[in-house]
């Protein structure tokens, strides 16, 4: 009587298996992973711009209305890694809008943050490449 040899593993479709079910997880699963980090990093530029709307405020309360020149804010953007720079695209007696740039890694990322005193509210759009 012949005895069989008993044979563990895997076999080559298996694995062929495998890789493809991970090969289509990869696929899914890292251009989701990108949009996580850009937003991430845009979260800093939205940071920095809401730094910008309570100085605007503050100058507000004390001009009666708002600025288009950054120095007079005097907001500083030290320690920030994606947004060091913001721009005050137009600003008046009823308010103002901002924006900011990614650099680095973040590159092609913008926010925008328009205030407006008739609605009280500072809306905030983000643009990602």
């Amino acid at each position: 009587m012949e005895k069989k040899r008993s044979r563990s593993g895997f076999t080559l479709i298996e694995l062929m298996t495998v890789v493809i079910i991970v090969g289509i997880l990869a696929i899914v699963a890292i251009p989701l992973y990108k949009t996580h980090l850009n937003k991430a990093r845009a979260s800093e530029g939205a940071a920095l711009l809401g730094t910008v709307l309570t100085a605007e405020r503050v100058y507000f309360s004390e001009k009666g209305t708002y600025t288009d020149d950054p120095d007079e804010l005097g907001v500083s953007t030290e320690g920030n890694r994606f947004f060091v720079d913001y721009t005050i695209t137009s600003a008046g007696d009823t308010g103002f809008t901002a924006e900011t740039s990614g650099i680095g890694v973040a590159e092609g990322i913008t926010v925008e943050m328009t205030h407006s005193t008739t609605t009280g509210t500072a809306d905030l759009e983000y643009t990602f490449p």
